[in-house]
């Protein structure tokens, strides 16, 4: 008889069923999936080269300029989550050497100069405290100073609850010869930015939030005056699974026959195809409203419970994610644990900067309704009693 070579035996945990418990995810992200993007991701794979795979891309394409308000031909989604289209857009607009502003209101301006500083970039952080908002007055105040090519700015900052409003810093920009770059993973399809309209010249998202697609696609977009920056790089960019030049072709934004690039998550694609169309039959300006109302529900709800906002002013409060101090006395954890342990509904603690200081629940897609704004305000009701 042969003797097995095998010194490791199977694991016994993947010896029976997968179980899922079914939960309703109020936290910052990632949001519940509806069943048309559930059965999307469950059909069966093609390649990644089939022209049906390629004709979704260019629908996938064609629902992000709709989704970000802009006909910019460089535009697709990174094979990653919206952490990876931050990496892409940074790493395929800077090179060593060049001068980057980063604002910093919370973990993911901490996060673009981590990265930025990575690729040999000259760094100056901009700062501001948690909960407030950067005025064109603080930009055009870094941009005289400075002298930068590319400023990153946070949209929907996750980690406070800050909506940043947008109006103007594009135009602030280009006069100073700089890019703008903004991060919109948080506020995509739940608060209204419109690329081209406000000068925006690199723009992404992630898919797990308010297009309830699962994490792992990343919709991103450049301008022409970011694309010609790229163009113009005297080094190549350092990762070559996002270098800009190769994904473009791969999703035929460059006129040139597609060539591979790399094995896209097809399954994935399909999703996210999905996710767009059903934010394509909402309609933008209804899902911004349905975002602003229900984020509004739950303001007032929090406050008839006593409950501090961590943003103190409304036009500020990001629709998609909801920030409220930790009251005095509670242990953050113990709420959201006992929120869990007892109603199935996953709210969160704070992030980076905002650990341990707020609680954050998030409304978003097809989470942002009435019923479940009541059905979380209810629970946390229950948890100040009992914790």
């Amino acid at each position: 008889m042969a003797t097995s070579l095998l010194r490791v035996p199977p694991p016994q945990g993947l010896l029976h069923s997968l179980a899922v418990p079914d939960r309703l995810l109020l936290g910052p992200g990632p949001s519940n999936v509806p069943p048309r993007i559930l059965a999307a991701s469950g059909q069966q794979l093609l390649g990644h080269m089939h022209p049906e795979v390629l004709q979704v891309m260019d629908e996938i394409k064609a629902g992000i300029q709709y989704a970000f308000q802009t006909q910019n031909r460089l535009t697709l989604a990174i094979s990653g989550t919206g952490h990876c289209a931050m990496e892409a857009a940074l790493l395929n607009l800077l090179e060593h050497g060049d001068t980057v502003v980063v604002a910093v209101n919370g973990i993911w301006g901490q996060r673009a100069a981590d990265i930025a500083r990575r690729l040999g970039a000259n760094v100056h952080e901009l700062p501001k405290p948690l909960g407030e908002y950067f005025t064109p007055q603080d930009i055009e105040e870094a941009l005289a100073k400075h002298k930068p090519s590319v400023i990153f700015i946070t949209h929907g900052e996750s980690s406070t609850g800050v909506l940043q409003p947008l109006e103007g810093l594009g135009e602030l920009c280009h006069r100073h010869g700089c890019l703008l770059l903004v991060d919109a993973v948080a506020s995509l399809g739940g608060a209204p930015i419109l690329m081209d309209q406000q000068e925006i010249d690199v723009l992404y998202s992630g898919s797990q939030k308010v297009l309830n697609v699962p994490p792992g696609t990343a919709p991103i977009s450049f301008s022409e005056q970011a694309r010609e920056k790229m163009l113009r790089r005297k080094t190549k960019p350092p990762s070559f699974y996002l270098d800009m030049g190769w994904l473009a072709n791969y999703w035929g934004c460059d006129g040139e026959p597609r060539r591979y690039h790399h094995t896209a998550p097809i399954n994935s694609f399909f999703s996210l195809r999905e996710g767009l169309a059903i934010l394509a039959e909402l309609g933008l300006e209804s899902s911004w409203e349905r975002h602003r109302a229900n984020c509004a529900q739950l303001c007032q709800g929090l406050c008839d419970l006593g409950l501090e906002l961590f943003v103190k002013e409304e036009k500020a409060r990001l629709p998609t994610i909801t920030t409220v101090r930790v009251p005095e006395g509670y242990d953050w954890k113990e709420i959201t644990a006992f929120i869990m342990d007892n109603y199935a509904i996953e709210i969160s603690g704070g992030l980076g900067p905002s650990a341990g200081k707020v609680l954050r629940i998030g409304l978003m897609g097809c989470n942002s309704t009435s019923s479940n704004v009541d059905r979380v305000l209810h629970a946390l009701q229950d948890a100040l009693r009992h914790c």
